[in-house]
């Protein structure tokens, strides 16, 4: 039962001949550099083919070894059962032990019920599953001059367990720092054009490069996918070639990916708002007039009058939230006003809410006037601290409706 497992060989990565060996996005790399030079290992030549003969061990160490691990076997039968509760391990099918015994490393034990010996034997447990990590977005520079904010979400598993822990320290971290090298050197080899259209290639390719990176690690990376968060910059002129520029918020540009979402969505009239599409919603003729009649007003007090004329059902239907608004007047005054659209016709008016507000929404009376008006978007108030919000910013983005129909 404690003897050496019938078979603990490991499968090692597929390698085809140099002529048909496919290559990654580092197609011009030299990777015989890879194959078991500079190791930690490099005293048991044939670890990756999962021989564990030691030849540069002496006929004196070994004889001084095996009287060490005699002893140890003594030891522990005389003192057995008491002993059985440190020297017996149980190991599922997902893990294996790896052992190194009087310092020298021993093939994978398990799964099942092992023999480890008392104060020889130093072990580690590896698990064999799949793991996953993802890397943040990091700033790459494209070959066409453009910038964009990249990411990855990367699998990858343990197919040798003696060589992940003999090779490397730390090999969540080394493979993290692998993977992001590898992604920043492939993409910049490619245009902003090339990495929106084909992410599941270049993804299928960052597969092979890490692989033959992290093999003498004994580790494999089953999939990569990259994750585009932004285009901070885009191509230059003589090499835009159509590229794609995700639509964003001027002076939000540095932002990343949800944040420019956020933008393009938090109450904010985006250019395609202002074409009409086949599935928008309009209101009904009682609002739209209501709306045309409306003048733009000059100060609080008639913007919230004019909002008066703007409530209805329909628009009630369609936001569904209670909103209170804090607004400062230049003279430093602080006066409060709500607007409740979350039951009948709607209400609008001085003072606080009946009911608890859903959304708070704490800023200048010049602003307000403004953001209503149009000529200030309200997420450029919000990022600049001039608008701040108290509550769900979902439903915030709900006063959006009323903006749009103010402005119609």
């Amino acid at each position: 039962m404690f003897g050496k497992p019938s078979s603990y060989g490991y499968n090692p990565l597929e390698q085809s001949g140099v002529g048909l060996r496919t290559h990654g996005l580092f197609g011009g790399m030299d990777h015989q550099s890879h194959q078991n030079k500079g190791h930690s290992f490099d005293y048991i030549p044939k670890i990756i083919d999962n021989d564990f003969t030691d030849s540069s061990q002496g006929w004196l160490s070994w004889m001084c070894n095996l009287i060490v691990i005699f002893l140890a076997y003594i030891c522990t039968f005389i003192s057995f059962p008491i002993s059985g509760w440190f020297v017996l391990k149980t190991v599922p099918n997902y893990q294996r032990i790896v052992v190194f015994r009087l310092g020298r490393v021993c093939p994978p034990k398990g799964p099942g019920v092992v023999l480890l010996l008392p104060l020889i034997d130093q072990w580690q447990r590896v698990d064999l599953r799949t793991r996953a990590f993802n890397i943040p977005p990091c700033q790459v520079t494209t070959r066409d001059g453009g910038i964009m904010l990249m990411g990855a979400d990367i699998q990858f598993r343990i197919w040798n367990p003696v060589m992940s822990v003999a090779s490397v320290q730390d090999l969540n971290a080394s493979t993290r720092l692998t993977a992001q090298n590898a992604m920043t050197h492939s993409l910049s080899k490619k245009t902003v054009r090339e990495v929106q259209v084909e992410r599941v290639k270049l993804g299928e390719y960052l597969v092979v490069d890490i692989n033959e990176m992290t093999r003498p690690w004994g580790l494999e990376v089953d999939r990569v996918e990259l994750t585009l968060g932004a285009v901070l910059k885009g191509p230059d002129e003589a090499s835009a070639g159509g590229f794609i520029m995700p639509p964003s918020v001027p002076g939000l540009e540095s932002l990343a990916g949800p944040i420019q979402q956020l933008a393009m969505h938090f109450m904010s009239q985006s250019g395609t708002a202002q074409s009409q599409t086949e599935d928008s919603v309009t209101f009904t003729d009682e609002v739209s007039s209501a709306a045309q009649a409306v003048s733009p007003a000059g100060s609080v007090d008639e913007l919230l009058g004019v909002v008066r004329l703007l409530l209805s059902e329909v628009l009630v239907s369609r936001v569904g939230a209670c909103f209170h608004f804090r607004i400062t007047s230049s003279d430093g005054q602080c006066k409060s006003y709500y607007v409740d659209l979350s039951q009948g016709c709607g209400e609008a008016g001085l003072g606080s809410p009946v009911r608890e507000a859903d959304v708070t929404l704490s800023m200048s009376d010049s602003d307000l006037l403004a953001m209503f008006e149009g000529s200030l978007r309200p997420y450029a108030a919000y990022t600049s601290g001039r608008l701040r919000v108290e509550g769900d910013l979902n439903t915030a983005m709900k006063l959006e409706e009323l903006i749009k129909l103010l402005r119609a």
